[in-house]
């Protein structure tokens, strides 16, 4: 895709078009895909001119000294309310008349809109198409009584006298305002009453309360409420000037809207709450609108309840205290006490559910914390008490902290930049390992440093929070009686010094270096300022300068890589860059507005143009955390590395190879095809709260570019030469990722083979053949085993025990399975394939199909197969005609038939019941095969080859490998007397011989590479045996697993050597069993094993394009995984501008120019992060807090 495709096609250009007029207007449709008459354009003029109008009869009332203002106001409020009920009845009764029969719309495929078909002009369409009417009746009224206060009161707000009163009688200025403020006023009331207009400004997807008209009149009464505060309060001149400013700033009101700056009402509350927390409070951005809410309350009470202890020694207990306990993660500790709470109840049913519940809380952590305040309590109150009424001289205790505080902001942002691979991300740290390949190695290689890092934690975690609450309790303001500035400034000290400590320490160490070199000089600064509200002033430069520093790195990216980027560089980019140069002093203002806001900058397009967004919450979405994700199974390898890496980020996170953990930073994780995406929500004392999001492992081209772009930063930060410079440059400084570190996580690598020469080798599947045998006789043995472990544990039950419901062992390999059969998600079904044939071509990567409904099973007259996708996993379904049976039935299994037919012709298929086997050993009977499993119709000759061909002695070797320790006294020669039991021997051979049959057919020949795909995957050939085998699930399992292993166990042999002996064979075996899954990928039980965390994973594939057969392992182990930090502004504004798109302009085509691969801003990527239904992350974490003690 070049870099000249259409940032919107032709289609969302007319639509664009027709939109935006809307939003300029407030509502009114003047520009329409097709004809409309003319009674449409002026009954919306006339609709849009009724504010004024009455507005205007007032405003004549007041001039010609008829009626006083607020009379006035009354006269216009009642004639809109009046007008603004009759408009909604109007909708309503149109509404009502069409409800019955509805007219049908034209449809046109040019505009994808409907076209309407208008009669006359006061019609039903006429009115429904003018008047979008309101959801909900509580709306109506509530949405026209605020029309009829906003007419009065903007009556009142644009009295021509009272606007010359405020410009000393600028008759010119008068009449500008009072012509545009009733502009501002009727796009305002037609957006309420008549239609909302597309906003820019679009923060929630689907609006579903109504609060999108409420946005306009809401700002319109902004800027009244000053005007009447200046009517009613004394002559204040800052407020007459702000009222003078915002007369002049109303007029812009369109503009603002239309550029989208002013943001929704859910943005800007939250938005609003955030900031005055984090800034005015000293908190930290909460990960969801109800923690939000609940910490802005409590900290809004904590500083009021201050403003009236009337001791100052009260004041600092009281400060210190709360400061703490708010900066500790409340939800931990308020789930660990309702935990304590619960166990320590009667009821067994309150315990078992809090059994389920885990806690970061314990009692180290409460012991710790309790100390912690009560040193910090003591040491505030001791200092306070006996050293705070000094001034600051530079010999004062105070001034002492100060330099304390200097060493230790030095010292621990030394110890933070040596534990990450560049330093200040431009240089490469001598003191990171280079070639880092081996977790092993790399651990060793950085034991120093962490132990900087241990060393730095503590003393940012305990070190510095003490020194600052000393620096704070040594202040003389502290000894007069709070006041409301001391109140808010001082409680916001005390928290964030444990709230967020290395922005605290840059705050003081600020703070009282310009007090000391400040000492003599008379200035505002130490007159009129106490210590609490300078470190809230420099608490809020801080910030800001952070975002614009942050802000200016990315538009001079997006500058440059628009040029320097070929794939970027359009016809019109050098256009751009040259009115970005010639209007810098435009855009650094742009930057600096956004700044001050702390709202995203937003690129159009992702091209040089730049707006400023509208303040939202710095999560950048409205929904809760986590919530919705892209599922598909890929999802899965997240969810498993989720845990590890969570640990792993703790400890960097502590130890500060991360940078600063802040609020709104973004982290980049990689390692081989997975994309991992981390957003801090919020951070606390020794807590933070992330959202990890998996990216899509299905690369598209324009992933693949940015991916490759990754694999090389990091490549280039970690994978250097033993011999390289010490210090090298970063030479992708300009990238929005700069690299931090590596994490060793445990998780899976994904390592795929190709078979060529193994399972096309015809030695390799004639050997397969003879050790599917052998595999099976074990896997029947083991499990004939287990069932005979199991029944024993149900015999020695203790017959104290209440008394239960007596359950047969099928049930029991049902419970634990746990899943119904008929489910299409559950796997494969093996179907009886009439045109199945070696020979084809034609393969999926993994043959997974669904099972026929149970009608189509009833109508073939079949009976019904249930598959289970798990391996050796069992479940027993028994017919009504056998339940008397099996209720009656109290030994460990029943009498054994063989089944052999009576008469043998050598061509005769049939059989008759035998007398029960009569084994040699009593112990047979613990492991011969279920009766009905020997029940198959088979040919004599068959049987007697398989007798031939039956592996004596392995069979007799593994019946020595079992130990039988749950039989108690059992005789010396129980071995010998099992191996020479010639019954139990034609047991095995009776119930493997129908599974060989099934498998590779009644023919003896060599299975082909398509057999042995199709087999793995379930897929077998139709013969005489196979729906026998298929009806007898649980060992239609066994066969099957039995076949994986030995398709496994050939991939094996091929790769490591031949197998020399039966104990080799036996740990083969034995290792499958244990620390492997073989089975497929689209198997429910495969993401069991992954979750599980199963040591291997194996899985058989085809590739149609090479037309090869591949496999798939999965290994789980410690690997290094790759961690950079992004640009948190640039993802905002990418962000930002993918709402836009999206949700205003509706740009979705899949082809944008603003989806396209960007090696530098990674847009591709960034866009894929978003939250849906904007972007498409795999999986998307709820909140999680991470404990940094």
């Amino acid at each position: 895709m070049g870099p000249d495709v259409p940032l919107l096609n032709d289609h969302k250009q007319e639509f664009l078009l027709k939109r935006f007029p809307q939003t300029v207007l407030g509502g009114p449709r003047f520009k329409l895909g097709h004809c409309a008459p003319l009674y449409i354009y002026v009954n919306q003029i006339i609709l849009f001119l009724i504010p004024w109008v009455f507005g205007g009869i007032g405003t004549l009332l007041y001039q010609l000294n008829v009626l006083q203002d607020f009379y006035t106001a009354a006269v216009s409020g009642g004639l809109m309310l009046a007008a603004a009920i009759i408009v909604q009845a109007i909708n309503m009764f149109a509404r009502q008349k069409t409800a019955s029969v509805e007219r049908v719309r034209v449809h046109s495929t040019l505009t994808d809109e409907d076209e309407w078909e208008f009669s006359s002009c006061v019609g039903s369409e006429t009115v429904r198409f003018i008047i979008s009417g309101k959801k909900y009746m509580i709306n109506v009224i509530f949405h026209s009584v605020l029309a009829g206060v906003l007419c009065g009161l903007g009556t009142w707000y644009l009295l021509p006298n009272r606007i010359a009163s405020l410009y000393e009688g600028n008759i010119g200025g008068t009449v500008m305002i009072f012509i545009f403020g009733w502009v501002t006023i009727c796009i305002g009331e037609y957006s309420l009453i008549i239609s909302t207009a597309s906003e820019t400004a679009t923060y929630q997807a689907l609006d579903t309360y109504e609060i999108v008209p409420l946005m306009r009149p809401f700002y319109i009464f902004l800027f009244i409420a000053v005007d009447l505060a200046h009517r009613f309060l004394a002559d204040m001149p800052a407020l007459t000037l702000a009222n003078q400013i915002l007369h002049i700033v109303f007029l812009c009101l369109p503009l603002l809207w239309t550029l989208g700056i002013l943001p929704p009402l859910d943005a800007l509350f939250l938005w609003g709450m955030e900031q005055v927390l984090e800034l005015g409070l000293g908190g930290s951005p909460m990960s969801s609108n109800l923690r939000l809410l609940a910490m802005f309350l409590i900290s809004v009470g904590t500083v009021i309840a201050s403003y009236f202890i009337p001791s100052t020694l009260g004041v600092i207990l009281f400060m210190t205290g709360f400061g703490f306990a708010l900066s500790l993660n409340l939800n931990e500790v308020w789930f660990a006490f309702s935990h304590t709470v619960v166990k320590s109840l009667p009821s067994s049913k309150f315990k078992n559910r809090s059994a389920h519940c885990k806690t970061q809380f314990g009692w180290r952590e409460f012991m710790f914390y309790l100390t912690v305040l009560a040193v910090a309590l003591l040491e505030a109150s001791l200092l306070h008490s006996f050293h705070g009424s000094q001034a600051f001289p530079k010999s004062s205790l105070q001034a002492i902290m100060g330099f304390v505080l200097i060493v230790l902001l030095l010292t621990t942002w030394v110890l933070s930049e040596i534990q990450t691979v560049y330093l200040l991300g431009l240089f490469r740290n001598p003191f990171y390992p280079k070639d880092i390949m081996m977790v092993n190695v790399f651990m060793k290689k950085q034991r120093m440093l962490k132990r900087l890092g241990v060393l730095r934690r503590i003393l940012v975690t305990l070190v510095s929070p003490f020194a600052m609450i000393a620096f704070l309790s040594l202040d003389n303001s502290l000894h007069h009686l709070p006041s409301i500035y001391i109140s808010i400034g001082f409680s916001r000290s005390f928290r964030m010094v444990w709230q967020n400590t290395e922005y605290a320490l840059l705050d003081m160490v600020v703070v009282s270096t310009v007090q000391l070199l400040l000492l003599n000089t008379d200035l505002w600064w130490n007159r009129s300022l106490d210590t609490g509200i300078r470190l809230l002033l420099v608490g809020i430069i801080r910030n800001r300068l952070f975002q614009f520093i942050s802000k200016l790195r990315f538009v001079l990216t997006v500058l440059l890589t628009s040029w320097t980027e070929k794939k970027q560089r359009r016809k019109s980019t050098a256009t751009l860059i040259t009115l970005n140069i010639a209007f810098s002093p435009i855009v650094l203002v742009l930057v600096a507005l956004s700044a001050l806001l702390s709202s995203p900058l937003l690129p159009l397009f992702s091209l040089p143009i730049f707006l400023i967004g509208f303040p939202r919450p710095i999560r950048s979405w409205p929904g809760p955390v986590g919530v919705t994700a892209c599922m598909c199974p890929d999802t899965i390898y997240y969810q498993q590395m989720v845990p590890s890496l969570t640990t792993a980020l703790q400890s960097a996170f502590s130890i500060g190879s991360l940078g600063l953990c802040s609020p709104g930073s973004h982290y980049l994780c990689r390692f081989q095809d997975r994309l991992v995406w981390i957003l801090v929500l919020e951070r606390g004392f020794t807590y933070c709260c992330l959202n990890i999001k998996g990216l899509e492992l299905q690369e598209t081209s324009c992933h693949t570019a940015e991916a490759h772009r990754v694999d090389e930063i990091f490549e280039t930060a970690f994978e250097q030469d033993e011999h390289s410079h010490a210090i090298s440059f970063n030479h992708h400084f300009g990238n929005i990722l700069t690299p931090c570190a590596v994490l060793p996580v445990k998780l899976y690598s994904d390592a795929r083979s190709i078979l060529s020469g193994i399972i096309d080798s015809p030695d390799n599947r004639k050997q397969l053949k003879e050790d599917f045998i052998k595999i099976l006789i074990w896997v029947l043995i083991q499990y004939c085993y287990e069932k005979s472990k199991t029944q024993k544990l149900l015999e020695s039950r203790p017959k104290s025990m209440p008394e239960s419901p007596p359950v047969e062992l099928p049930e029991i390999f049902e419970k634990v399975v746990e899943r119904s059969p008929w489910k299409d998600e559950d796997g494969l079904s093996v179907q009886s394939v009439e045109d199945w044939t070696d020979d084809s071509s034609l393969f999926d990567d993994e043959l997974c199909k669904k099972l026929p409904k149970p009608k189509e099973i009833a109508a073939q007259g079949v009976t019904p197969r249930p598959f289970f996708s798990l391996p050796g996993s069992v479940e027993i379904h028994t017919t009504e005609t056998e339940l008397p049976e099996a209720a009656s039935v109290n030994k460990l299994y029943k009498t054994v038939v063989l089944g052999l037919p009576t008469v043998d012709t050598g061509k005769q298929w049939g059989q008759m019941d035998l007398p029960p086997v009569k084994f040699s050993n009593p112990y047979s009977e613990l492991l011969s095969l279920p009766e009905e499993w020997r029940t198959a119709l088979l040919p004599v000759t068959k049987l007697r080859d398989m007798k031939q061909r039956f592996p004596e002695d392995w069979y007799h070797f593994v019946l020595h490998q079992l130990d039988f320790f749950h039989l108690k006294g059992k005789p010396p020669s129980l071995y010998g007397d099992l191996v020479k039991d010639s019954a139990l021997k034609d047991l095995y051979i009776q119930g493997i011989l129908p599974c060989c049959i099934s498998v590779f057919g009644i023919e003896d020949t060599i299975p082909s590479p398509g057999h042995i795909f199709r087999a793995y995957n379930g897929g077998l050939p139709w013969s005489v045996c196979l729906d026998w085998l298929t009806a007898k699930q649980e060992l239609f399992q066994l066969a099957l697993q039995a076949f994986r292993y030995s398709v496994k166990l050939m991939i094996d042999k091929a790769s490591l050597g031949p197998i020399e002996n039966f104990k080799e064979l036996l740990n083969y075996l034995e290792e499958y069993h244990n620390n492997w899954y073989v089975g497929l990928m689209c198997e429910k039980e495969w993401q069991q094993a992954v979750l599980q965390e199963k040591p291997y994973l194996f899985s058989l594939g085809h590739d149609p394009n090479m037309g090869v057969y591949t496999s798939r392992v999965l290994t789980l182990q410690d690997f290094l995984v790759q961690v950079g930090k992004l640009n948190g502004e640039a993802v905002r504004g990418q962000w930002a501008n993918l709402s836009w798109e999206l949700l205003y302009a509706t740009n979705d085509d899949e082809e944008r120019y603003s989806i396209q691969a960007h090696p530098v801003l990674l847009r591709n990527l960034t866009i894929q992060a978003a939250d849906p239904p904007l972007g498409y992350p795999v999986y998307s974490s709820e909140p999680l807090h991470v404990p940094l003690l």
